[in-house]
């Protein structure tokens, strides 16, 4: 479905991603764990074709991903996108002329259970209320792929548990989820894979039910042990 091969990414001196591979199966939610500066939003801006890469690449359907891919790939990033003037009405408007799939009736449902009302600024909301809104605006087009970086970065608890929520509701045979963040111990409970990225580099992707079964580890097990000695909080 999504495939990532051997990608590499440079930035000045730096390597933001160092020689990456995986595939993304339909059907799966994916964990992409990692402390921040790991690699993970560069990932994710290279597979929805918003940076590319110096070499490899990110494959959709075996082909490379572009203006056709972005017609299935749902991406939302961690930057805030919309101008102060919009309401949460005028995203929704935005998102429906840019995307065929995007659906205004799940989207209100969204905000309603986000606890957002069609008419708030967008420059008033705080950071939690616009994780929230950009959640809802993406959330709310029929996908093949959704892409969510730091969804939970600034939300509550009990908002986390809605987040989670449309997560779950979004799932499908023929669709996939991937949901970046270093929050382990609230992604654990709904993937089924698991995908850490350190320094730029692959360090490791697990099979979550498997991971407990054979090897009796949780997923913050196996952060602990890449990411070392308690530095990355889990939750």
């Amino acid at each position: 479905m999504l495939e990532c091969r051997e990608i590499t990414k440079i930035y000045g001196r730096k390597k933001a991603v160092d020689a990456v591979s995986f595939q993304i199966e339909p059907g799966r939610i994916y964990a992409m764990l990692g402390p921040n500066g790991s690699g993970k939003t560069t990932l994710m801006k290279m597979a929805a074709g918003l940076v590319k890469p110096n070499t490899g690449g990110f494959f959709y359907n075996n082909e490379p991903v572009g203006p056709k891919s972005r017609r299935e790939i749902a991406y939302m990033s961690t930057e805030p996108y919309f101008y102060a003037w919009m309401t949460a009405q005028d995203v929704g408007k935005y998102y429906e002329d840019f995307f065929e799939d995007f659906s205004m009736e799940q989207y209100q449902k969204l905000l309603q259970r986000m606890e957002l009302t069609p008419d708030m600024k967008t420059k008033s909301l705080s950071s939690g209320m616009m994780a929230k809104l950009k959640i809802a605006v993406t959330m709310a087009r029929d996908a093949k792929i959704y892409m969510l970086d730091e969804p939970l970065n600034g939300i509550d608890l009990l908002a986390r548990d809605e987040i989670m929520r449309s997560i779950l509701e979004a799932s499908d045979p023929d669709k996939a989820l991937i949901v970046s963040s270093h929050l382990v111990d609230e992604l654990e409970k709904v993937v089924d894979v698991a995908i850490f990225v350190k320094e730029g580099h692959l360090a490791g992707m697990y099979d979550v039910e498997e991971l407990r079964i054979r090897q009796g580890k949780s997923v913050a097990d196996v952060y602990r042990e890449i990411y070392g000695h308690g530095g990355e909080q889990t939750c």
